[in-house]
């Protein structure tokens, strides 16, 4: 049986890494994504459980670098299987700061959270029909529902994301499906950013009262892989409840 091949975007990142080691252990050749961490992402490859991995270069706010990659991935593997589309920035601004979040920040950040992925999923998707149970992971954010976030921009751009899943998950089905990922808080890069006193807020806050962790979103993305066959167009929440508050009334 040929192994399956899954891209992950952002794949040297702390979410992205998980990621790459859970798919890595189910059995899944990866390409690990990266922008300028390229060292970070060889040594991931090579730590992967199983043969065959790399790292990947790709600017997911420059289409170029995503058509050569696409290119690449059909010349070298004849198709893709999973194509995790992780990549993502932000900045934080306070929501109240509306001259804070620049033209330029706003941009910034759509370009990489929203058509990055958009631009992933329209070069890969030749690679993508010639597999023969392909999958898109979009790995959003709960401030989509929310509108809690780092800034307005990030809400938005997340909230954009999931509204792309539902609309691709109709348009490309019933050859590809197309689900959403959906994080709370995760302990790990950005949130060691924060200060304690504000990570305990969000914990209390959460009915499950902790916060995520990289392979909490991982164990999603696995299922959505290999569990879920009919599901598409869907948002999946690994976020402790979060929305819901935390309280008995």
């Amino acid at each position: 049986m040929t192994t399956r091949l899954a891209l992950v975007t952002g794949g040297s990142g702390g979410i992205g890494s998980a990621i790459c080691r859970r798919l890595a252990s189910d059995g899944l050749t990866v390409l690990v994504g990266y922008l300028s961490s390229a060292e970070r992402a060889a040594t991931l490859a090579a730590e992967l459980n199983g043969p065959s991995h790399r790292a990947v270069r790709v600017a997911v706010d420059d289409p170029a670098s995503i058509d050569a990659l696409a290119a690449s991935i059909e010349s070298d593997h004849g198709r893709l299987d999973v194509l995790v589309n992780c990549a993502g920035v932000t900045q934080p601004v306070a929501h109240d700061d509306l001259d804070g979040l620049t033209d330029e920040t706003i941009d910034r950040i759509f370009a990489t959270n929203w058509r990055g992925p958009f631009a992933a999923i329209r070069a890969l998707r030749p690679a993508l029909e010639k597999s023969v149970d392909p999958v898109i992971v979009n790995i959003s954010s709960v401030a989509a529902v929310t509108g809690m976030g780092s800034n307005v921009a990030y809400c938005a751009s997340k909230a954009a994301l999931d509204s792309m899943t539902r609309s691709l998950g109709r348009a490309l089905g019933p050859t590809i499906r197309v689900v959403s990922v959906s994080p709370g808080w995760v302990l790990g890069e950005y949130a060691a950013r924060m200060s304690a006193e504000f990570i305990d807020v969000q914990r209390d806050a959460t009915p499950l009262n902790r916060l995520a962790t990289g392979d909490d979103v991982a164990a999603a993305v696995s299922a959505v892989v290999a569990d879920l066959p009919f599901t598409t167009g869907a948002v999946i929440p690994v976020d402790g409840g979060r929305p819901l508050g935390r309280g008995s009334g």
